[in-house]
C-alpha cells in the first residue's frame, strides 16, 4: 500500500498512469504499449485521474479479459500484474510494463503506442520503422535457432512448472498460465512452429552431450592465490537453473565464513565472506549473457584464498566496456529470451541493474567495488574482500560436522563433549568430535573451561553460567 501511495504521490507522468476501472483496461493496454516502447512505467487501474484510491470488485471475468488483452502484445511482453487490497473487496490492480529494448517496437492489438509525457498516442510509422531498424534479428541469434532432434520430451517438466509457479508468485505471469506446456513454451518464445529452439534446451533440457557441450559449468577451489593446487574442483553439465543451484551449493561449501560467531544470531547461517545475493546476481549475468555458440565454453567459478572470481565465454555487447558496468547502461542482453524467462521466474528484479546491484551489495557489506574486465574472448568479475584479513581469522572452509557442531554449543554451550555428541545427527567417534573442537578453537570459534572429562565448550567471548 505504500509503494501504491508513492507512485500516485508522483501523478501521471510518461512512466505512470490512472485509469478510474477495468472498464478502460483497452486503453490501460495501450498506454503499457507505449510504456514497453519507452522506458517502461506502471498503470493504476482503481484510480481516478486526481489521484484517488477508489479500487473496484475484480471477478474472474475480468482477470480472464486481462490475460486475454495481454496476449495481443507482439512480441510478447513482460507486464507484471499485482492486486492490491483496499478493503472492502476492493482491489486496485497495478500493471508494471518492463520492457526489454532488444524487442522493441511492441505493439498491441496490431498498432505500435508510443507514450510522450503523461499522453498515449499511435506511434508514427517513421518511429516504428526506426525501432524495428534497430531490433536485432532473431532469425540469427542461436538460441532461437531450431534445437534439431529434440522435443518436448526432452525438456525438464516440472522445471517448468516450477517456472511458472514462481512467476505467477512473483507477478510476472498470469495465473490463467495453465499447466500445458507446450503452450508455456509458446508463451515464452521458446517453441514456434512445433518446434523447439535453443534457448528452451538451455534452459530447461535434461541431457546435453554431444549436441550441447556448452551447457557446462566449472567451479574450483584452490589453496592459495593461483591454479597450482585445488582442494576441490568439479564440471556439471545441465539447464540453466540447475547449474545455477549447483553453484550456490559450491558456494555455500567452500566460501569463507566470518570468524567470530555472535551467540545471540547464530540462529542465521554462517556469515559469507561475499554477500551471496551478489554471487548469485553475478552467476544469473554470466547465465545471460555469455555466448553459447562457442562450443567448448561455460561459465567458471574459482575461488581462492584471496579472491573469487567467475567468468563466462564471450565479449560484452557492441559499444559497453568494462567500466560501464558500474554506472547506467543500456540492458542489452546476448540471449533476450533466455534472460526473459529468468525475470518471468523472479530471478532477476529489474533489466540493466544487474551489475551495478552486484556493487552496492558489496560496497555495503563492507568491500572494495568489484572488478569488471573482459579478456581472452570473455568476461569476468572478480571479488575481493575488504583489507584480506590472516588466514586464521577467515578463510577456512568448515565442515558440514564442524558447523553442526558449533550450532550445538550456540545453542546448548557451555556443555561437555558427551552433551555434544548426543545431539549430533551422526556422531563419529569421540576422538574426531574432539579433534574437530580443537580445529575450531585454534580458529578462535569456541573457548573451553576445565580440564579431561569436566571440559566443557563455549563460543568464543560467551561467559559459563
Amino acid at each position: 500500500m505504500n509503494e501504491l501511495e508513492q507512485l500516485i504521490e508522483l501523478g501521471e507522468s510518461e512512466t505512470v498512469e490512472f485509469k478510474k476501472s477495468t472498464a478502460q483496461l483497452r486503453r490501460a493496454m495501450e498506454t503499457l504499449c507505449g510504456m514497453l516502447n519507452g522506458s517502461g512505467g506502471h498503470v493504476l487501474v482503481g484510480v481516478t485521474p486526481q489521484g484517488r484510491i477508489i479500487g473496484q470488485a475484480i471477478s474472474d471475468k475480468t482477470l480472464r479479459e486481462v490475460a486475454e488483452l495481454l496476449r495481443r502484445f507482439e512480441p510478447p511482453a513482460t507486464i507484471a500484474q499485482t492486486r492490491i487490497n483496499i478493503g472492502d473487496g476492493k482491489d486496485v490492480l497495478v500493471f508494471e510494463a518492463c520492457p526489454d529494448p532488444t524487442q522493441r517496437p511492441y505493439i498491441f492489438d496490431g498498432r505500435p503506442y508510443q507514450r510522450i509525457g503523461p499522453t498515449t498516442s499511435v506511434m508514427p510509422q517513421e518511429n516504428y520503422h526506426r525501432l524495428l531498424a534497430e531490433r536485432p534479428d532473431s532469425r540469427t541469434r542461436w538460441e532461437t535457432l531450431f534445437a534439431d532432434g529434440y522435443d518436448i520430451t526432452d525438456l525438464d517438466q516440472e522445471e517448468i512448472l516450477r517456472t511458472v509457479r514462481l512467476g505467477i508468485a512473483a507477478g510476472r505471469l498470469p495465473e490463467s498460465t495453465g499447466s500445458n506446456v507446450s503452450d508455456i513454451l509458446s508463451r515464452m518464445g521458446l517453441f514456434k512452429q512445433g518446434k523447439l529452439n535453443n534457448g528452451a534446451v538451455v534452459l530447461f533440457g535434461t541431457h546435453f552431450l554431444p549436441d550441447y557441450p556448452q551447457c557446462q559449468l566449472r567451479m574450483a577451489r584452490f589453496r592459495g592465490v593461483n591454479k597450482s593446487e585445488f582442494l576441490d574442483q568439479r564440471q556439471i553439465e545441465g539447464h540453466a537453473f540447475l547449474l545455477l543451484e549447483e553453484a550456490m551449493l559450491f558456494l555455500r561449501r567452500h566460501l569463507p565464513v566470518a570468524g567470530r560467531i555472535v551467540p545471540g544470531l547464530f540462529e542465521r547461517e554462517d556469515e559469507p565472506l561475499f554477500p551471496l545475493e551478489a554471487l548469485r546476481e553475478a552467476l544469473v549475468n554470466a547465465f545471460c549473457h555469455r555466448d553459447y555458440t562457442i562450443v567448448g565454453g561455460a561459465v567458471s567459478l574459482a575461488i581462492y584464498d584471496d579472491r573469487l572470481e567467475i567468468w563466462s565465454d564471450g565479449t560484452l555487447p557492441f559499444g559497453l566496456v568494462p567500466e560501464d558496468l558500474k554506472r547506467e547502461h543500456p540492458s542489452k542482453p546476448r540471449n533476450p529470451l533466455i534472460a526473459r524467462v529468468f525475470y518471468l521466474r523472479g530471478v532477476i528484479e529489474r533489466w540493466g541493474r544487474g551489475t551495478q546491484k552486484i556493487v552496492e551489495l558489496c560496497v555495503k557489506a563492507g568491500h572494495p567495488e568489484p572488478e569488471f574486465g573482459e579478456q581472452a574472448g570473455s568476461v569476468w568479475v572478480r571479488f575481493l574482500p575488504s583489507g584480506y584479513i590472516a588466514p586464521h581469522r577467515v578463510a577456512h572452509d568448515l565442515t558440514e560436522r564442524q558447523r553442526e557442531i558449533l550450532q550445538i554449543i550456540a545453542h546448548h554451550g557451555p556443555i561437555p563433549l558427551r552433551g555434544i555428541m548426543d545431539r549430533m545427527s551422526n556422531p563419529p567417534a569421540s576422538a574426531t568430535v574432539r579433534d574437530d573442537l580443537y580445529h575450531l578453537k585454534r580458529l578462535e570459534l569456541i573457548d573451553s573451561k576445565g580440564h579431561g572429562r569436566g571440559a566443557v565448550w563455549l563460543l568464543r567471548g560467551e561467559k559459563e553460567s
